[in-house]
């Protein structure tokens, strides 16, 4: 009997992947730290919504202090934040031959690598629409960019096995030498996610924005610089053209970037980042510190700042404690702020 894959997190992104690994034939455990969720998924499946798929899988499902055993692939979705925690939780379970694949936002492996090795992490990236609905439902609502790739960007067999493997989620899932360039581009991208979830606008409105554009280009360049003084090569995805951030890239590289993020999410069901989510609906903390905080910190290295970024992380906190509302104004106010 082929070894199960342990699905760590089994909310938004693991809940997708986890159910197209079953569909795919393949045994899955899920785990997950919320008990109404684990008890849901025992008692009748995982339900996965969606114009996409729309399916229910079953598979064991447990909470962290109850899985036992020990297991070859281990796939991380948890929130960035708890990345740690999560890590130390499930390092006694991961075989010595075994691997984490982080499919998370952010730089995840760094932390990954602390707890488990850094030969026994995976980088991946994702940018599927999904949203965690109920306990025992998530929403599946659109494909998007899937890479995964060894840290060191060797082709190994198990990076091939596992490329394979999420080809059966995403059959244009890439494997790629260069799983940084996707990380850092992704961070682009999801520091101008976090811009628009000060807003209630959707992505696209946000994005499209002339009132707005001055600003987001220039969080998109400060992150875009931070990335070059790591060393970074640039890797795009789902239309996004994070090299347009990079110096000397001119206006016409910027607007066709923008452009083609607007029609990216426009097409999509899920108009609202789950950023956006995580303030107006669920009123919890967001991934702002584990997701932005490594860019502050990367640039204090190279003797930089990122002002913007700082200043996002900032009102993301005030809009979370209550102390600012969602509001059109705070994105006006961001580009006052920082310019004066």
């Amino acid at each position: 009997m082929t070894e199960p894959i342990v699905i760590w997190g089994a909310g938004a992104i693991g809940g997708s992947l986890g159910a197209a690994f079953v569909r795919a034939g393949r045994p899955v455990i899920f785990v997950d730290n919320v008990p109404e969720h684990v008890a849901a998924i025992r008692a009748q499946g995982l339900r996965i919504d969606g114009p996409l798929v729309q399916e229910v899988v079953q598979a064991p499902a447990c909470l962290p202090g109850e899985l036992t055993g020990q297991y070859r692939l281990i796939f991380l979705c948890v929130k960035a934040q708890h990345t740690a925690a999560a890590a130390a939780q499930l390092a006694p379970h991961l075989a010595a031959d075994g691997a984490v694949v982080s499919a998370q936002n952010g730089l995840n492996e760094l932390v990954i690598a602390e707890a488990v090795g850094r030969a026994r992490t995976i980088g991946c990236f994702v940018n599927f629409g999904a949203d965690y609905l109920e306990p025992g439902v998530v929403h599946y609502s659109g494909r998007g960019a899937v890479v995964v790739g060894e840290l060191d960007g060797r082709t190994t067999p198990r990076i091939e096995e596992i490329f394979a493997l999420l080809q059966r989620f995403e059959p244009n899932a890439v494997l790629t030498g260069n799983i940084w360039g996707y990380l850092w581009g992704k961070l682009i991208y999801g520091a101008l996610l976090f811009a628009t979830a000060l807003t209630n606008e959707s992505i696209a409105d946000a994005l499209d924005a002339p009132e707005w554009r001055d600003t987001l280009t220039r969080l998109g360049q400060e992150v875009a610089r931070v990335a070059a003084a790591e060393g970074v090569a640039l890797m795009g995805f789902d239309g996004f053209i994070p090299a347009a951030f990079s110096a000397g890239a001119g206006t016409a590289a910027l607007a066709e970037s923008f452009d083609l993020m607007v029609a990216h999410n426009r097409r999509s069901t899920k108009s609202h980042s789950g950023i956006w989510r995580d303030l107006a609906i669920r009123k919890r903390p967001t991934e702002a510190d584990a997701q932005l905080g490594p860019i502050v910190a990367a640039a204090a290295r190279h003797g930089l700042r990122a002002p913007l970024t700082e200043r996002v992380i900032a009102m993301i906190h005030e809009i979370e404690q209550g102390r600012r509302p969602l509001a059109r104004e705070n994105m006006d106010q961001l580009g006052a702020e920082v310019a004066a």
